[in-house]
């Protein structure tokens, strides 16, 4: 399986993704995905990646993991992670195309052909400008757009849960905090601000009760003292996790934390492999893991985070708001393994730009996303977007 040429793609819909093809001797294409920073993304593929790739007999996915493993970058979700990350996954697709096999066979599953879904509240132009996370880049629009559910969820959160329960979808994400944390730089939260957003999710339980699970998205904004008053005052409303209220790094904090709060912590999104999680696991603090494939470091290291969580009972539920590649690869991987929970999709992505750049996307009907048995991911980026204005191309010949 020598390779040829590493391709990347960027499109105007959405800057902060570098898609990365990798084409075979044989004419095959492997696709993979980077969100954030993309320009950099692409400079390391094209100055540092490409000439490691050239003349490799062997490209296996575990090959170039340990390859592309640098003495500098390794230790953090950089631009060196999120570019490897891509080529691996893109090595994958490859690998399964050439088998003929579907990704989540190739990592001996499925465990099951479909999972259950939940909805992150986002917009079609969500964190599109720029790579900060900040509500400045929400990409909050002031004219009506459909599925613009950040919108939604900050100024009609009830009847946006009742719009998705009627679409069968039971869970979803919110982040009504996160501008209280802008104010005070995450070190308190003060009355007000806590009761405005525990009365967003208190109208989703006024409108459709218990039938929706509603996960609460903190961004890792916050310092352990103001997370615990966060997470004690929303005990009332049962969420169904908090997701990231500290820094994954804070281990110790992390473990403080648990022992404080009744509520369930999801974590790991910017966590970077198994030595990054393995803290967060061993020392009991998190109940769920929330891996990114891409921010981490690829499908290789990914499938063993979820194996070193299944170790310690810990169940699986991969990120993404990302790119139509991460969703597929992530819901091969949660469908493949056997404490894949719950796959994160947002409608706003997956109606909109997704469709526009790629076809052979996940199907997702009543809440649950549907394993595609077409060999890879199954994902592959649509020919008038490659060969259109909307994207632009460069090429290392290997």
């Amino acid at each position: 399986m020598k390779l040829t040429s590493l391709e990347t793609i960027r499109p105007t819909v959405q800057p902060n993704v570098c898609f990365v093809r990798l084409h075979s001797e044989a004419g095959l294409i492997g696709l993979g995905e980077s969100f954030y920073a993309a320009d950099s993304v692409e400079a390391y593929l094209h100055e540092a990646v490409a000439p490691l790739l050239t003349g490799l007999s062997d490209p296996s996915p575990q090959a170039v993991a340990a390859l592309l493993a640098p003495y500098t970058g390794y230790q953090g979700g950089g631009v060196e992670q999120r570019a490897n990350g891509a080529v691996d996954v893109a090595l994958w697709d490859l690998l399964g195309h050439t088998s003929d096999l579907s990704l989540a066979r190739l990592l001996g599953g499925p465990v099951r052909q479909s999972i259950r879904t939940y909805n992150t509240c986002a917009g079609s132009r969500y964190i599109s400008s720029s790579v900060r996370q900040t509500s400045a880049n929400w990409g909050l629009t002031q004219t009506a757009q459909p599925y613009e559910d950040l919108e939604a969820f900050l100024t009609r959160p009830g009847e946006l849960a009742r719009e998705l329960l009627d679409e069968g979808i039971t869970a979803m994400k919110i982040w009504p905090f996160d501008q209280a944390a802008e104010r005070s730089g995450g070190l308190d939260i003060g009355v007000a601000d806590l009761r405005k957003a525990i009365g967003i999710v208190e109208a989703i339980r006024s409108e459709v009760g218990s039938a929706m699970e509603v996960m609460i998205e903190l961004h890792a904004l916050w310092n352990r003292l103001a997370a615990t008053k966060i997470a004690r005052a929303l005990a009332d409303v049962a969420p169904y996790w908090i997701e990231d209220p500290l820094r994954p790094d804070a281990a110790d904090a992390y473990r403080r934390l648990r022992d404080d709060i009744d509520v369930p912590i999801a974590a790991g999104e910017t966590c970077v492999g198994r030595r990054g999680f393995l803290p967060l696991l061993t020392g009991g603090s998190i109940d769920i893991v929330t891996v990114d494939i891409g921010w981490t470091g690829g499908l290789t290291e990914a499938v063993k985070v979820s194996s070193l969580a299944d170790a310690v009972g810990v169940p699986l539920a991969p990120h993404d708001c990302t790119g139509p590649v991460s969703l597929a690869v992530s819901a091969h991987l949660a469908c493949s393994q056997p404490n894949g929970l719950i796959q994160e999709s947002s409608r706003a992505f997956v109606r909109t730009w997704y469709p526009e750049v790629a076809e052979g996307l996940p199907k997702i009907e009543n809440g649950v996303i549907n394993l595609s048995p077409a060999p890879g991911h199954g994902v592959r980026l649509r020919d008038d977007f490659t060969e259109g204005p909307a994207a632009s191309r460069r090429v290392s010949r290997l």
